[in-house]
């Protein structure tokens, strides 16, 4: 915003204010420099900047047998988690917008239920109740249906089946927990921007003779996904980052990696967590550069689209009136037969 440029929500601050604000700003930065320094002076009191602390993110050893393992876990389980959380906040989000009570009601006590539950809760759920409970569904009528359901379907994330006692390993319970409280907060996304459509849209498209099926898919649906973008990646970098909870059911990510570092080289937790950090940001900053890409691309191609309808062969002159007659002689005899045919 341009510092003369003024709307309703600001008033473009006069030469008094803006002197009063490069203080501030600069007194700002000033304090956090001198933050800095303090937190960088008290560690290196401490010797946290010490080589030998330091040495074993420089080997080789580190990455290939720690570091990349455990970042290639990280993003597998981020990456199924993403897709499996973006379909059940689909599914959930548009249910909510249905019309039938019956579809509507199971579907938001579902979000609500799993919105209200902490991950880790979840993830501890699904990692430790199936085992405690599998033999005792394994006696009962269901015990036929367990067993299918975990060798054609569950195996696929790992969850065995021996002697009815299932098996859940921690990729699998780390999934369920992501999936299903990310994908609760994302069905309120899509039902969120859904709504955010003008309603003059949908009731155009009914207008048409389209059903709501129709509607919802070719109308509604991709003007919401722009309005959606912004909050679907910053869901999907919060995801991201909870697949840090898989260390407290001993799941070889990231973080765990950088924790087993520590104890072999005389305990530098600090390095480490800078090392992990540093990993971390660089993936949430290329998740956002993504988005914004997305978005600009997004963007691009509506300009586009109506740049081209623009340049057809007339406008409409009006609603329920055919295209404007073209420029040109052709155009003024048109006109002029419109014109006798009135009188």
């Amino acid at each position: 915003m341009s510092r003369q440029q003024a709307t309703v929500l600001f008033d473009a601050p006069g030469p008094r204010a803006r002197r009063r604000h490069a203080v501030l700003t600069v007194a700002a930065v000033l304090v956090l420099l001198g933050i800095a320094y303090a937190v960088y002076a008290r560690l290196q009191q401490r010797g946290q900047f010490a080589a030998e602390l330091w040495r074993p993110f420089i080997e080789g050893q580190v990455w290939t047998n720690l570091i990349l393992p455990g970042l290639r876990n990280t993003l597998g389980a981020a990456a199924v988690a993403s897709v499996l959380a973006l379909a059940f906040g689909i599914v959930f989000g548009l249910a909510r917008l249905s019309d039938h009570w019956w579809i509507r009601w199971p579907a938001g006590a579902v979000v609500e239920f799993f919105r209200a539950i902490p991950l880790l809760i979840l993830i501890f759920l699904a990692f430790f109740v199936p085992p405690a409970i599998s033999p005792i569904i394994a006696d009962s009528p269901l015990g036929n249906l367990q067993r299918i359901v975990v060798q054609n379907v569950l195996f696929v994330f790992g969850v065995e089946i021996n002697a009815g006692n299932v098996t859940v390993p921690a990729f699998a319970a780390l999934v369920f927990g992501l999936v299903m409280y990310n994908g609760s907060v994302l069905a309120e996304v899509v039902r969120a921007g859904v709504l955010a459509v003008p309603r003059g849209q949908s009731e155009a498209a009914y207008a048409l003779g389209l059903r709501k099926n129709a509607v919802m898919r070719l109308v509604l649906l991709p003007q919401a996904i722009t309005a959606m973008m912004p909050a679907v990646v910053s869901q999907m970098v919060v995801l991201l980052k909870d697949t840090a909870l898989g260390f407290v059911i001993a799941f070889a990510d990231l973080l765990s990696a950088g924790f087993r570092i520590v104890p072999a080289n005389y305990h530098n937790l600090i390095p480490a967590a800078i090392v992990i950090s540093i990993i971390y940001i660089g993936i949430n900053m290329a998740l956002s550069y993504l988005a914004t890409w997305l978005e600009a691309r997004s963007r691009r191609s509506r300009k586009t689209s109506a740049a081209t309808l623009g340049t057809g062969t007339g406008t409409p002159a009006a609603a329920g009136i055919g295209p404007a007659p073209a420029a040109g002689p052709a155009g003024e005899a048109a006109q002029s037969d419109t014109a006798a045919e009135v009188n």
